[in-house]
């Protein structure tokens, strides 16, 4: 049975990713890239379905891990009644290559380790033929193969290689895998501590870009390291997640498949690397964001492979029983040819602020915008799916609208200073038409709110957003009236839910659990109407919520005091770097995506947390 996500930890090359469990164990790596098929797939099946297993034998007194410095170097000591042991885990930054190195040190007294390696491919089905090749094992199967080399004696049993072994004191073993495709050339052996040296390297030159200084700065420096993993290199996109179906609910149906990226996720990604001083990121992102969304406005997809292909289908693997028997396992995601038309707002958002942070401009890149412009102006009045992407009938979502809004509003201040050309006059009618829609059928006067959709009751957390977009300043009694009714509707055991599901809106069972990126957003929004005291605490409650070395899911149970969802999660961290600056000192992502909105005042109460 798999490990608790929040035993997981993450190991990555920028082109794919693993998760190590607390045990010792490897349950879960895709390969070549994020969204390809596993060839260890314990995390949503059995051992017997892909693991690699490298820990003591007999039973451990107490375990102690850590990141080396702000690396994905992952260290893990192991007391046992005979003595201690480090297993130093990592994945090379050295080119096109894919490795898994793990290092085997004693560190005092003797400990007999376990050997495990099940290598199973095509997420869990498919069993390699394995054969000795000069020193080391070859598993092939199909397009895929896996070159492992041990300095310790293997053996085949049950469909595995296994080993058993003794470390002293002083001894360091290196076991490396390397994955490559069957057809190309085998891969020059590795150095296994030459590369552990190059990889240290490579991420202390990496992180002494940060030029994040201020409160929380480590809990921020640890979440541009994992935005930094979840990229993948030769595109510049970032995906959600690493993983697919872990449920938002314990043994649920909720279940997606977060391996692709999001455009939603545009803007917070901008901020989050911009304000860090990693612009080369972001304007990969940006160049990623151009190439994917590029064709017909009409044809964008909420999500898109890493590469910028278009995902078109979503399927079952039940040959997985599911992460503690959550199924289905799926694999793709049907929400990629959804209506969401916040996604406009939040792509020409981004490549406003991409504009304005002064990353490289080219005049086809503000054609491709009117022609995003265009197509709104006759579809903004359109139900849509949301931004939680509904698997139900389509409503007026209010924030869908708000993003419209968003996108319009934007686009009339580039032109302003930037001396674009755009129809400006009759965008300026056009946003004003769709401000005044929005406070006449989204906004409930009787509670003084905003409500979900149009002609609703419910609140939901991404009104949080609204004021960050600059629709209305903090200050406003209607944006004041909807965080009160955010706490008192959604905010659940201290966190906040994303909204209470209403079986119009949803196909699927409603259970699951908080939504850590809406508690980051509550935050942002006490901080932006003046409660600083308000802010820090549920900041601080948030940051607590990590795991031990740091990694936070999508969403979590505090009842259960458990991760839920897709881990580690990008928007959760992504918030974690924004929110911290938000409350650090002003000019955070909120107050400048506030401030910036044309035909609105800079808002006051957004004083500096320090």
């Amino acid at each position: 049975m798999a490990s608790a996500i929040e035993d997981y930890a993450l190991i990555g090359n920028l082109r794919t990713a693993a998760l190590v469990g607390r045990d010792g164990s490897v349950d879960w790596l895709c390969f070549p890239r994020f969204d390809d098929p596993a060839c260890f797939s314990r995390l949503l099946g059995s051992a017997e379905q892909g693991r690699w297993l490298l820990a003591p034998a007999k039973a451990v007194r107490r375990m102690e891990r850590r990141y080396r410095g702000d690396s994905l170097i992952l260290e893990t000591d192991f007391v046992t009644a005979t003595g201690a042991v480090r297993v130093t885990d990592f994945m090379p930054m050295w080119g096109e290559r894919t490795d898994v190195i793990r290092i085997v040190e004693g560190l005092r007294g003797s400990v007999a380790m376990r050997f495990e390696l099940a290598l199973r491919f095509g997420y869990g089905d498919v069993i390699p033929w394995v054969r000795r090749v000069d020193e080391a094992l070859m598993a092939t199967a199909g397009p895929y193969s896996a070159e492992v080399r041990s300095p310790v004696q293997t053996r085949g049993e049950g469909y595995m290689t296994v080993a058993d072994f003794v470390v002293k004191r002083g001894e360091r073993l290196p076991f490396v895998i390397t994955f490559f495709l069957s057809y190309a050339p085998r891969p020059t052996p590795i150095d296994p501590y030459a590369a552990e040296a190059a990889t240290a390297n490579w991420w202390d030159k990496w992180c002494t870009q940060c030029t994040y200084r201020g409160r929380w700065e480590q809990a921020v420096r640890r979440s541009l390291v994992t935005l930094k993993a979840l990229i993948y290199a030769p595109t510049g996109g970032m995906v959600a997640a690493p993983t697919t179906s872990l449920p938002e609910r314990a043994g649920g149906t909720r279940n997606w498949d977060y391996r692709f990226c999001w455009v939603r996720d545009s803007t917070f990604t901008l901020y989050a690397l911009l304000l860090a001083g990693y612009r080369v990121e972001a304007a990969e992102w940006r160049d990623w964001l151009l190439r994917s969304a590029a064709g017909r406005p009409e044809d964008l997809q909420t999500l898109y492979a890493v590469d910028g292909d278009r995902v078109r289908v979503e399927f079952e693997v039940p040959w997985l029983a599911g992460y503690e028997g959550a199924k289905p396992v799926r694999v793709g995601n049907a929400a990629s040819v959804q209506l969401q038309l916040d996604v406009y707002g939040e792509l020409i958002e981004s490549l406003s602020l991409a504009r304005h942070a002064g990353l490289q401009r080219r005049d086809e890149d503000w054609r491709f915008e009117v022609a995003i412009l265009e197509f709104l102006e006759q579809s903004w009045s359109e139900p849509d799916h949301g931004i939680w992407e509904t698997r139900g009938e389509k409503r007026h979502f209010t924030h869908s609208k708000v993003m419209v809004w968003a996108a319009f509003d934007r686009a009339i201040r580039d032109v302003e200073k930037f001396r674009l050309e755009g129809p400006v006059v009759r965008w300026r009618k056009l946003r004003a038409r769709i401000r005044a829609d929005i406070l006449k059928h989204g906004f409930d006067r009787a509670r003084n709110t905003f409500v979900q959709y149009y002609g609703g009751k419910e609140v939901d957390a991404s009104l949080l957003l609204l004021h960050q977009v600059g629709f209305l300043p903090a200050s406003d009694p209607r944006m004041r009236g909807t965080v009160t009714a955010i706490e008192q509707d959604l905010l659940v055991d201290g966190l906040v839910m994303r909204y209470r599901t209403l079986p119009t809106l949803e196909k699927t069972p409603p259970q699951e659990g908080r939504f850590l990126a809406c508690s980051f957003w509550l935050a942002d929004a006490y901080a932006l109407c003046g409660r600083k005291a308000d802010a820090v605490r549920m900041f601080n409650r948030l940051l607590a919520l990590c795991n031990d070395v740091g990694l936070l899911a999508e969403q979590y149970d505090p009842k259960g005091s458990r991760m839920l969802g897709n881990f580690p999660q990008a928007l959760s961290h992504m918030a974690i770097v924004n929110t911290a600056r938000n409350l650090s000192r002003p000019g955070g992502p909120a107050e400048n995506r506030s401030r910036h909105s044309a035909g609105t005042k800079k808002h006051r109460g957004q004083a500096s947390l320090d």
